[in-house]
């Protein structure tokens, strides 16, 4: 069955003024769409036509054969992940549980946040910055191109995409101040706190 570009979860013009409906519609209905069509033409008539995008990174990663699969199966993911991971005037506080979680592993939220932009902004050329779950603690990553947490046995909680067609119409080169916006306005913490609790019943 071939796999679906998702609806976006709000209106192209939901996140303006930090996220602007040109950059949203050229994000979502170019590069988030062309990675979906590609994966699917990749993918005809091979065993990965039948799995799961989390399954096709996972047994893809690292085999340089199936490395036009995995990038495009792994932005596909990415991308859906990270259109729920903002809302209409997002950011603020996360609800008490995954406060406590963060301040217990990362600080607290002054020092999450801190952390996230050093992530994001240092991350050289393209890639994505992460709130992960690993081993029962909360991590801050960055990857490179199309890799993700999945990639890497962990959980994601949440992601900023740092490809310059995820901010360049609207921050021009100023990535770190399309992080700040990202974290100050954007950021769905319901969707972050409903993540870290899947994660951790997996875990049991």
């Amino acid at each position: 069955m071939a796999f679906e570009l998702p609806p976006l979860p709000y209106p192209k013009n939901a996140l303006a003024p930090h996220i602007s409906a040109k950059t949203l519609g050229f994000h979502y209905d170019k590069h988030h769409r062309t990675y979906v069509e590609t994966l699917n033409a990749l993918v005809a008539g091979t065993p990965e036509a039948d799995m799961s995008l989390e399954e096709i990174i996972v047994a893809t990663h690292r085999d340089d054969a199936k490395t036009p699969v995995f990038n495009n199966a792994a932005q596909a993911w990415n991308h859906e992940f990270f259109w729920q991971c903002m809302k209409k005037e997002g950011g603020g506080e996360p609800e008490r549980d995954l406060k406590k979680a963060i301040d217990r592993d990362l600080g607290s939220l002054k020092d999450f946040a801190a952390a996230f932009k050093e992530a994001a902004t240092t991350q050289f050329g393209s890639g994505w910055a992460w709130l992960a779950f690993d081993a029962g603690r909360l991590k801050i990553i960055k990857t490179s191109n199309a890799v993700n947490p999945v990639a890497g046995g962990q959980t994601a909680l949440l992601t900023c995409d740092v490809w310059e067609h995820a901010y360049y119409l609207d921050y021009q080169n100023r990535r770190a101040e399309f992080v700040e916006a990202f974290l100050d306005h954007l950021v769905n913490w319901e969707f972050v706190a409903g993540n870290l609790q899947k994660a951790i019943e997996r875990q049991g």
